[in-house]
């Protein structure tokens, strides 16, 4: 039965991030130069998937913990969701666009943690089987990003059919997994709970509190990278982007693998530390490809290739330190209020910067000014990390020590 039910929880994964990775990535360059849309403007449609990790926890609280069966949650949520995408080609002007991408994020962002929480419910052997499960996300991701790319729909409406098609897809699956009703059919939940505000007891301790400060700020230089690189790679021409790109996430399941053996050698400070000197270094890396002649492929590739680095060495090990210091009653909390900071807060911040930025940087023939506009988000993360180096201290175990005890 647990065989069973990985390879449908795989899938799940899988068909959950083709849809995200059939879209997101590409977007910008739709914007740009199908809808003739602003820096502005992109980085505000960018956003939109910020306010939907900012309502999800609302939807997810109310309905899945009290009212409706995880599974049916999430076929619903798919089903409108996909059709809500099929809606986007037809709308090209900003506001109409932008208000109904905010409504898809809102539907697509909860279908994350309840896929979470399903998975968590069910598989016995969870702290092995989880991580393997979800390698299947970046899978789909890749998924996504290469068919798109053979349909050459990177400019194309095409890219919001394919997801929307595929979400349809998910929620004629998600019946097929296992029935996972409500936890608190009888209990009040406070507005402290829905976005993880009981967790603020940590931000006593200094070091936990660093942790959310950087981490709050590193997701601000973060998004000028999915804002803005598929509009710099269709500037210097590169055909099929999203399949180039998804390479980043062929790495990303490479350091999967990597970030047990880093955090049980070198801790969690030096692993974190590493996460974000990789966003310095994959920044600088773009900055340094323009002009850059017969070295500019070869660094851009670098910078994508550091995906896995830039992710499961900040962001994964830092969900896994979160784990470590809350207490079981909180934990939960914890966790959602990391993710309320980081994907819902400081997603809408740094889109909405980035945006500003690449306006900022336009000339005169709608082209960009790459130089300048990759040393904002390089000079922000060098801040970070000096912040995170001199602040930030290891805690009094090692996650390799706390299993042992």
């Amino acid at each position: 039965m647990q065989t069973q039910l990985k390879v449908k929880l795989s899938f799940f994964n899988f068909l959950q991030y083709f849809i995200w990775g059939s879209w997101y990535a590409s977007m910008g360059t739709y914007l740009a130069n199908t809808l003739k849309f602003g820096g502005q403007e992109i980085g505000a449609a960018y956003g939109a998937f910020a306010i939907g990790s900012m309502i999800s926890p609302f939807l997810v609280g109310l309905l899945a913990d009290r009212y409706f069966a995880s599974e049916k949650l999430l076929a619903v949520f798919s089903l409108i969701g996909g059709g809500v995408l099929c809606l986007l080609p037809s709308l090209n002007t900003f506001l109409p666009f932008y208000s109904t991408l905010i409504l898809y994020c809102a539907l697509y962002t909860p279908t994350l943690a309840l896929g979470n929480s399903l998975a968590l419910t069910h598989l016995e052997d969870s702290k092995t089987a989880f991580p393997r499960v979800k390698l299947w996300s970046a899978v789909g991701w890749i998924g996504g990003g290469v068919t798109l790319s053979l349909l050459h729909g990177e400019q194309s409406s095409i890219q919001f059919y394919l997801a929307g098609g595929m979400s349809i897809g998910l929620a004629l699956f998600s019946l097929m997994l296992p029935h996972t009703p409500p936890k608190k059919t009888s209990e009040n939940i406070s507005l402290g709970e829905l976005i993880g505000l009981d967790a603020l007891s940590l931000m006593k301790k200094p070091s936990f509190a660093i942790f959310i400060g950087c981490m709050f700020l590193i997701c601000i230089p973060l998004y000028f990278y999915f804002v803005m690189m598929s509009i710099y790679l269709t500037e210097l021409e590169w055909t099929k982007i999203t399949l180039k790109m998804s390479f980043a996430q062929v790495s990303d399941i490479v350091f999967m693998f990597l970030l047990p053996i880093m955090l049980k050698k070198f801790g969690y400070k030096k692993t974190i530390f590493l996460g974000i000197l990789a966003w310095v270094a994959r920044y600088f890396c773009l900055g340094g490809s323009v002009n850059a002649a017969t070295l500019s492929t070869p660094l851009i590739f670098a910078a994508i290739l550091m995906h896995g680095v830039c992710y499961d060495f900040l962001f994964i090990a830092g969900q896994l330190y979160v784990d470590d210091e809350a207490n079981p009653k909180i934990r939960a909390a914890c966790q959602g209020f990391i993710a309320f900071i980081l994907w819902g807060v400081g997603a809408f911040v740094g889109t909405m910067l980035a945006g500003k930025v690449l306006a900022m940087y336009e000339l005169a023939d709608k082209t960009h000014d790459w130089a300048k506009i990759w040393h904002v988000p390089a000079y922000l993360s060098v801040g970070v990390l000096i912040i995170f180096a001199l602040f930030f201290r290891e805690p009094n175990m090692k996650p390799a020590e706390k299993e042992a005890v």
